[in-house]
Protein backbone atom coordinates (compact mmCIF):
# COMPACT_ATOMS: atom_id res chain seq x y z
CA UNK A 1 0.00 0.00 0.00
CA UNK A 2 1.65 3.67 -0.93
CA UNK A 3 1.83 6.40 1.44
CA UNK A 4 -1.00 8.24 -0.38
CA UNK A 5 -3.43 5.63 0.11
CA UNK A 6 -2.35 4.90 3.81
CA UNK A 7 -2.84 8.35 4.50
CA UNK A 8 -6.48 8.22 2.92
CA UNK A 9 -7.28 5.31 4.76
CA UNK A 10 -6.13 6.27 7.73
CA UNK A 11 -8.22 9.37 7.47
CA UNK A 12 -11.65 7.25 7.02
CA UNK A 13 -11.54 5.57 10.27
CA UNK A 14 -14.61 5.86 12.19
CA UNK A 15 -13.84 6.86 15.79
CA UNK A 16 -15.32 3.98 18.12
CA UNK A 17 -18.09 6.80 19.81
CA UNK A 18 -19.77 6.66 16.44
CA UNK A 19 -19.54 3.03 15.92
CA UNK A 20 -23.35 1.31 16.33
CA UNK A 21 -22.04 -1.11 19.09
CA UNK A 22 -21.99 -0.88 22.94
CA UNK A 23 -18.57 0.49 24.76
CA UNK A 24 -17.04 0.22 27.87
CA UNK A 25 -16.87 3.70 29.40
CA UNK A 26 -15.06 5.12 32.27
CA UNK A 27 -11.96 3.55 33.24
CA UNK A 28 -12.21 -0.19 31.25
CA UNK A 29 -12.23 1.64 28.36
CA UNK A 30 -8.83 3.27 29.48
CA UNK A 31 -7.54 0.08 30.14
CA UNK A 32 -9.19 -1.18 27.16
CA UNK A 33 -7.46 1.11 25.04
CA UNK A 34 -4.10 0.42 26.59
CA UNK A 35 -3.87 -3.17 26.18
CA UNK A 36 -5.93 -3.15 22.71
CA UNK A 37 -4.07 -3.72 19.55
CA UNK A 38 -5.98 -1.36 17.75
CA UNK A 39 -7.96 1.14 19.20
CA UNK A 40 -9.73 2.24 17.01
CA UNK A 41 -11.75 -1.19 16.71
CA UNK A 42 -15.14 -1.38 18.71
CA UNK A 43 -16.06 -4.80 20.55
CA UNK A 44 -18.73 -5.77 17.70
CA UNK A 45 -21.28 -5.97 20.61
CA UNK A 46 -23.84 -4.53 18.51
CA UNK A 47 -26.50 -1.68 19.67
CA UNK A 48 -30.07 -3.40 20.54
CA UNK A 49 -31.89 -0.60 19.38
CA UNK A 50 -30.29 -1.33 15.87
CA UNK A 51 -32.10 -5.07 15.44
CA UNK A 52 -35.44 -6.85 14.70
CA UNK A 53 -36.86 -7.52 18.28
CA UNK A 54 -38.54 -9.99 17.98
CA UNK A 55 -35.69 -11.18 16.36
CA UNK A 56 -36.00 -13.51 13.69
CA UNK A 57 -37.30 -17.28 14.97
CA UNK A 58 -37.64 -16.16 18.29
CA UNK A 59 -41.74 -16.63 17.02
CA UNK A 60 -43.37 -20.31 16.75
CA UNK A 61 -44.00 -21.08 13.06
CA UNK A 62 -47.44 -22.01 12.86
CA UNK A 63 -48.53 -19.04 15.52
CA UNK A 64 -48.71 -16.34 12.43
CA UNK A 65 -51.56 -16.55 10.29
CA UNK A 66 -52.00 -15.26 7.20
CA UNK A 67 -54.47 -12.26 6.00
CA UNK A 68 -56.85 -13.61 3.41
CA UNK A 69 -57.66 -10.91 1.07
CA UNK A 70 -60.70 -11.42 -0.89
CA UNK A 71 -61.12 -12.00 -4.29
CA UNK A 72 -57.00 -12.43 -4.85
CA UNK A 73 -56.66 -15.23 -1.60
CA UNK A 74 -59.96 -16.67 -3.16
CA UNK A 75 -58.34 -20.37 -4.82
CA UNK A 76 -61.36 -21.39 -6.57
CA UNK A 77 -62.43 -17.75 -8.07
CA UNK A 78 -58.84 -16.75 -8.94
CA UNK A 79 -56.68 -18.96 -11.47
CA UNK A 80 -53.65 -18.69 -12.60
CA UNK A 81 -54.40 -18.79 -15.91
CA UNK A 82 -57.07 -15.44 -15.16
CA UNK A 83 -53.71 -13.71 -13.22
CA UNK A 84 -51.07 -14.91 -15.49
CA UNK A 85 -50.47 -11.73 -17.90
CA UNK A 86 -47.40 -13.05 -19.45
CA UNK A 87 -49.02 -15.40 -21.45
CA UNK A 88 -51.61 -14.97 -24.20
CA UNK A 89 -53.57 -18.48 -23.29
CA UNK A 90 -56.30 -19.40 -26.25
CA UNK A 91 -59.92 -18.15 -25.90
CA UNK A 92 -61.73 -21.18 -27.00
CA UNK A 93 -64.69 -20.61 -29.66
CA UNK A 94 -67.72 -22.82 -30.06
CA UNK A 95 -70.58 -23.27 -32.71
CA UNK A 96 -73.48 -25.18 -31.20
CA UNK A 97 -76.48 -26.74 -33.64
CA UNK A 98 -77.95 -23.93 -33.08
CA UNK A 99 -75.32 -21.63 -34.64
CA UNK A 100 -74.89 -23.77 -37.78
CA UNK A 101 -78.53 -23.66 -38.46
CA UNK A 102 -78.76 -20.39 -37.95
CA UNK A 103 -75.86 -19.66 -40.51
CA UNK A 104 -77.37 -22.26 -43.06
CA UNK A 105 -80.16 -20.70 -43.44
CA UNK A 106 -79.72 -17.11 -43.15
CA UNK A 107 -75.91 -16.67 -43.88
CA UNK A 108 -73.76 -14.69 -42.10
CA UNK A 109 -72.71 -11.02 -41.44
CA UNK A 110 -69.90 -11.44 -44.00
CA UNK A 111 -71.93 -13.66 -46.45
CA UNK A 112 -76.16 -13.23 -46.00
CA UNK A 113 -78.33 -15.13 -47.90
CA UNK A 114 -81.45 -13.35 -47.15
CA UNK A 115 -81.89 -9.62 -46.89
CA UNK A 116 -83.13 -9.19 -43.21
CA UNK A 117 -84.33 -5.81 -42.52
CA UNK A 118 -87.05 -4.55 -40.30
CA UNK A 119 -89.31 -6.46 -38.25
CA UNK A 120 -89.77 -9.01 -40.60
CA UNK A 121 -86.10 -9.67 -40.47
CA UNK A 122 -85.81 -9.91 -36.42
CA UNK A 123 -89.10 -12.06 -36.78
CA UNK A 124 -86.82 -14.31 -39.30
CA UNK A 125 -84.34 -14.72 -36.99
CA UNK A 126 -86.04 -15.61 -33.83
CA UNK A 127 -87.80 -18.45 -36.48
CA UNK A 128 -84.33 -19.33 -36.92
CA UNK A 129 -83.02 -19.54 -33.41
CA UNK A 130 -86.16 -21.23 -32.61
CA UNK A 131 -85.20 -23.75 -35.41
CA UNK A 132 -81.71 -24.04 -34.05
CA UNK A 133 -82.62 -25.51 -30.95
CA UNK A 134 -84.38 -28.53 -32.11
CA UNK A 135 -80.76 -29.11 -33.91
CA UNK A 136 -78.99 -29.74 -37.49
CA UNK A 137 -81.05 -33.19 -38.18
CA UNK A 138 -84.19 -31.63 -38.33
CA UNK A 139 -83.26 -28.92 -40.08
CA UNK A 140 -81.92 -31.28 -42.82
CA UNK A 141 -84.99 -33.28 -42.31
CA UNK A 142 -87.52 -29.77 -42.90
CA UNK A 143 -85.17 -29.01 -46.16
CA UNK A 144 -84.68 -32.10 -47.74
CA UNK A 145 -81.73 -32.65 -50.11
CA UNK A 146 -81.74 -29.05 -51.56
CA UNK A 147 -80.86 -27.86 -47.92
CA UNK A 148 -77.94 -30.41 -47.29
CA UNK A 149 -76.35 -29.16 -50.93
CA UNK A 150 -76.63 -25.38 -50.06
CA UNK A 151 -74.74 -26.15 -47.49
CA UNK A 152 -72.12 -27.49 -49.52
CA UNK A 153 -69.82 -26.98 -52.23
CA UNK A 154 -69.94 -26.71 -56.03
CA UNK A 155 -68.42 -30.28 -56.22
CA UNK A 156 -70.70 -31.94 -53.53
CA UNK A 157 -67.91 -31.54 -50.89
CA UNK A 158 -68.28 -29.92 -47.28
CA UNK A 159 -65.80 -26.51 -47.38
CA UNK A 160 -62.05 -26.25 -46.46
CA UNK A 161 -60.85 -24.10 -43.69
CA UNK A 162 -59.87 -20.57 -45.36
CA UNK A 163 -56.73 -21.04 -47.58
CA UNK A 164 -56.67 -25.05 -47.96
CA UNK A 165 -57.86 -26.19 -51.69
CA UNK A 166 -58.02 -29.71 -53.33
CA UNK A 167 -57.71 -28.28 -56.59
CA UNK A 168 -54.35 -29.55 -58.74
CA UNK A 169 -51.65 -26.32 -59.21
CA UNK A 170 -53.40 -24.32 -56.63
CA UNK A 171 -50.30 -24.14 -54.04
CA UNK A 172 -49.74 -21.71 -51.81
CA UNK A 173 -46.00 -21.37 -52.40
CA UNK A 174 -44.85 -20.71 -56.27
CA UNK A 175 -40.97 -22.10 -57.38
CA UNK A 176 -39.60 -19.28 -59.71
CA UNK A 177 -36.57 -20.56 -61.90
CA UNK A 178 -34.65 -17.05 -60.98
CA UNK A 179 -34.77 -17.94 -57.13
CA UNK A 180 -34.79 -21.38 -57.08
CA UNK A 181 -31.37 -23.96 -56.53
CA UNK A 182 -29.88 -25.53 -59.65
CA UNK A 183 -31.02 -29.06 -60.18
CA UNK A 184 -27.67 -30.48 -59.07
CA UNK A 185 -29.31 -29.62 -55.34
CA UNK A 186 -31.92 -30.96 -53.34
CA UNK A 187 -33.86 -28.57 -51.90
CA UNK A 188 -36.21 -25.86 -53.09
CA UNK A 189 -36.89 -22.06 -53.11
CA UNK A 190 -40.34 -20.38 -52.38
CA UNK A 191 -41.32 -17.13 -52.83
Amino acid sequence: MSPQAAAKAVGRVIPVSKKYTLQSTGVWEVIRRFFAVDPSRSNGIPLNPEFRNPPPGSNPPHSFADPVTIPAGDIAGNPYWKRDSRRAYPVLSTVTQGDAVGLLSVGSEAAPKKELIGEAGSKELLSVKEEGQTGLASYFDKGGKQSVLGALGKDGLPPLPSGLSLKAGADKYVLTKENAYPEKYPCRTFQ
